[in-house]
């Protein structure tokens, strides 16, 4: 009979790491890292501060949290990026991030609205960047007493996740389900919804070679692998970046297996469970959402992200899973080939730009992405 060592049972499964003790296993959650996710409800007495703790959890790409907060007066306060927060490799114009900002704006008004308050958003009130952003702010935002009636959709803020999972094939969203999505964009906004099985198809190949790309590209790999924060130390260390968390991550970590070397390393067992892990989420859409823009101005892209933040909280409402594919969107050469393909499959014509891609369908829940303390965000003239 063939010796099993613990390092083979380790990459056997998840149920395998019971050998390391069931108590031990159920310690591995980075809770510290979560935390803001509970502190958003609890508030922090100042209504800046108590809009800001819910905007915080915007999702944004490769969870960088580029956001900077200056406090101004007692009603408002500045929203400024995070020069070194942002992904040159893989967004090299900051598109991505910038709609990150949108998403990040628009939980603040809804935020406002549930305290009692009206967002009156500035973008760019020193002038809009180009061609990459810069130290001028993103958005100066003042709260004024009043307001509107709230948003249904604010119930949805503390349930929304990026489910990067494999979907159950088996099910798919309704065309009411995917009507309910897209009306939840602004009507400025271009946004479309389809489970045809055409396009799906279609959809699947273009967005899983698309992320072998980014994946065998070595620079735009490596951008990932530094900002990977592997098991429950790194994510209460570090809470920004790429998550990867449980009793399975750190028991992997723990024998060698899985580690930045071993993730960058083509061949080994990290490497390529990165690669396929991906593959198999895109593989399992049963249906996508997009946004469309005329133009792809600064403005454009806050406002892509407000209407996308939207349809998440719209999806999330209806037990959807949502999981965005921006790789066929990234404008870095090797890309290029995918980024006219998917233009020409989504009937972005004219020079209309595709702002997201979203796949949706059904899966497990899943724990909220790890964030920093709003405190951290903070920043003084």
């Amino acid at each position: 009979m063939p010796l099993i060592t613990r390092r083979r049972i380790l990459l056997t499964g998840a149920g395998a790491v019971v050998i390391l003790g069931g108590g031990w296993a159920m310690t591995r959650d980075p809770k510290q890292a979560r935390a803001p996710w509970r502190q958003a409800s609890e508030g922090f007495g100042d209504p800046r501060l108590d809009v800001l703790a819910y905007a915080i959890l915007a999702p944004n790409p490769h969870n960088m949290q580029p956001w900077r907060v200056r406090l101004d007066g007692d009603d408002s306060f500045t929203v400024f990026c995070d020069l070194t927060r942002t992904l040159p490799q893989t967004d090299p114009p900051n598109r991505q991030i910038t709609i990150g900002f949108g998403c990040f704006l628009e939980l603040a008004r809804q935020a406002a609205v549930e305290k009692g308050f009206r967002a009156e958003i500035e973008y760019f009130p020193e002038g809009e960047p180009s061609p990459l952003l810069d130290e001028r702010p993103v958005a100066h935002v003042k709260l004024v007493e009043g307001a509107p009636t709230r948003d249904a959709l604010f119930s949805e803020v503390l349930s929304r996740r990026t489910n990067r999972l494999a979907f159950d094939t088996a099910q798919t969203p309704s065309d009411v389900d995917l009507a309910a999505i897209t009306s939840a964009a602004s009507p400025a906004m271009s946004a479309s919804a389809s489970s045809d099985s055409k396009l799906v198809e279609n959809l699947r190949a273009l967005t899983v070679n698309a992320w072998r790309v980014e994946w065998e590209t070595p620079r735009t790999r490596r951008e990932s692998i530094e900002v990977m924060r592997i098991g429950k130390t790194e994510n209460n260390e570090n809470p920004y970046g790429l998550a990867l968390a449980g009793a399975p991550i750190d028991a992997l970590k723990a024998f060698g297996v899985l580690t930045p070397g071993k993730m960058d390393e083509a061949g080994t067992t990290a490497y390529q469970q990165s690669l396929s892990f991906y593959q198999t989420a895109c593989e399992t859409a049963t249906a996508y959402a997009w946004i469309k823009t005329a133009a792809n101005t600064r403005r454009d892209q806050l406002d892509t992200g407000r209407s996308w933040v939207r349809m998440q909280l719209a999806a999330t409402a209806r037990n959807i899973a949502f999981h965005p594919l921006s790789q066929a969107l990234q404008e870095f050469p090797e890309m290029r080939e995918h980024y006219d393909s998917i233009h020409t499959l989504l009937g972005a014509e004219n020079g209309d730009t595709v702002q997201m891609l979203v796949r949706l369908g059904y899966a497990g829940e899943i724990a909220p992405a790890p964030r920093e303390p709003l405190a951290s965000k903070l920043i003084e003239d």
